[in-house]
């Protein structure tokens, strides 16, 4: 596929300046400009402005007003624009998918699962719309008592750079199906597959300020929207140090938060298993988004009576995985998406080495033209790793893998505990007893059994620990986008009265 920046915009910014999508509209930003990088080429494609504190309160503004429009609509109503919205994303499919790849790097066959993904997720929340509904609690009084879902009102969320097309159908779809305004900021390298959606979510027929999409930096834009005085509640999701920050400017406001933060992930591959299944899990589980996941299966405990037969093969699989341009639908892994988490990674092998850990596979760019000027790695194989060095504990956010030896079931339990994060884990295991005891032992929000990273709309996904709190998809999801109101009416024709006087 050729590399049209150009091309891949049009369809949904036209000629015109990019800016933050506001109140159904591109509203340019007001403060200094920053870059768009292509991660394939490490060439600038595109400059923006950054939003900035006026840009944002104009939007929380257009926001507050949106959210009252949205929440008077039918439930049925709301309903059916959200269906509308996934179908517009469906028949846009093949040019978001290039926008995506264009401006993150992932390849283009990813991409296309992951806009398509983002589909079924307004259609998941839309048949959501019409069933939310409160009790009725026999309480023992003569009142009658219900219960009222409703919204929080405007939601702030902010989104990474690694999936922003995922996370932001991922966050907006169930705020608006509980009847919220969305203020997304998603990252400053990332913005334009969210700002299509906001654009398409016009043309489904959401009222003006429901959706708001914010191009902007962190420190300026993200602060500002996120300390608003008209944020009801914060998203995060992103980086554990980040997230504390958020976490305690939202705390400060009495805002609560959902955060979904890093991972250390542990897959665990015993004697008995399918070990060929488990070579292609676990190249899946880290290699897949050339490891920018923050469920990447990044370390993968191997129990030692099979450990030298599983690399062997794990080794061979990873020098063979094609790394290259993400627009040619034969690649599986593209670049790193910024030169700066490039470094990161080539830094932390480099002090894995100095710990002891042999690089088995990978650690340096492939060969070859196409790879030359982006960030490119290819795969890496990390062995004698002991779950104390640095590459064990800390998120490295790309494709390197450490493999660390046990012998037995609780041996692998308690290394994949010894770990501040708990977002997900697997094991690979033909027991079934041992599978769901594992299971159940290890601290992680999501953990599959001789598979790895199945992640859909209908299940609910957080992490525990230093992987954050509160729940994303599913009908998990959605209530942390509601709030209970208790309402409670008199029904008896002579109450009694408990204080007070009134004259005969």
């Amino acid at each position: 596929m050729d590399r049209d920046y150009k091309a891949a915009m049009l369809p949904f910014f036209g000629e015109g300046e990019i800016g933050s999508w506001v109140n159904g509209a591109m509203m340019p930003g007001r403060g200094d400009a920053f870059a768009l990088t292509d991660p394939a080429t490490g060439k600038v494609f595109l400059e923006l402005n950054d939003a900035g504190p006026e840009v944002v309160d104009a939007a929380m503004k257009s926001a507050a007003s949106g959210q009252r429009v949205w929440w008077g609509l039918a439930a049925a109503e709301r309903g059916r624009i959200l269906w509308r919205i996934g179908q517009q994303v469906r028949e846009h499919l093949e040019t978001l998918a290039l926008l995506e790849t264009v401006s993150v790097g992932k390849p283009i066959r990813d991409t296309r699962v992951e806009v398509l993904k983002v589909a079924e997720m307004f259609e998941y929340y839309a048949g959501w719309a019409d069933k939310l509904h409160g009790d009725v609690i026999p309480v023992p009084t003569s009142h009658l008592n219900y219960t009222r879902p409703e919204p929080y009102g405007v939601i702030t969320q902010i989104t990474p750079w690694n999936a922003p097309v995922f996370t932001a159908g991922w966050q907006l779809a169930p705020a608006l199906c509980a009847g919220n305004a969305a203020v997304l900021k998603p990252s400053e390298m990332t913005p334009l597959t969210s700002l299509a959606l906001g654009v398409l979510s016009k043309k489904a027929g959401l009222p003006d300020g429901v959706i708001t999409i914010l191009a902007g930096l962190g420190m300026t834009t993200g602060m500002a929207a996120t300390t608003h005085a008209v944020t009801r509640k914060v998203v995060f999701v992103g980086s554990p140090k980040t997230g504390a920050a958020i976490a305690a400017q939202a705390a400060a406001n009495i805002v609560p938060c959902v955060l979904e933060l890093g991972g250390k992930s542990a897959n665990i591959v015993f004697e008995d298993a399918d070990l060929k299944r488990a070579v292609l899990g676990a190249q899946a589980a880290i290699f897949s988004g050339a490891g920018q996941s923050c469920v990447a299966g990044s370390r993968l405990l191997v129990q030692r009576s099979v450990i030298d037969r599983f690399l062997e093969t794990l080794v061979d699989g990873a020098n063979r995985i094609p790394v290259g341009d993400p627009m040619d639908v034969a690649t599986q892994i593209g670049p790193i998406n910024n030169v700066a988490q490039y470094q990161t990674i080539r830094g932390l092998i480099a002090s894995g080495c100095k710990e002891g850990a042999k690089i088995l596979a990978g650690g340096e760019r492939p060969e070859g033209d196409v790879c030359a000027n982006g960030y490119f790695l290819r795969p890496t194989v990390l062995g004698n790793v002991h779950n104390d060095m640095s590459i064990a504990r800390e998120e490295i956010f790309g494709p390197v893998v450490s493999v660390i030896p046990f012998d037995d079931e609780a041996e692998a339990v308690a290394i994949a505990n010894y770990s501040k994060f708990g977002l997900a884990g697997a094991v690979w295991t033909n027991r079934v007893d041992r599978a769901h005891r594992v299971a159940a032992n290890v601290r992680a929000g999501t953990f599959w059994i001789n598979s790895y990273k199945t992640i859909n709309v209908m299940s609910p996904f957080g992490g525990f620990g230093h992987s954050g709190y509160g729940r994303s998809s599913g009908k998990e999801g959605l209530m942390e986008y509601m709030q209970p109101k208790s309402v409670w009416t008199e029904t008896a024709e002579n109450p009694p009265a408990g204080l007070g006087y009134a004259p005969e």
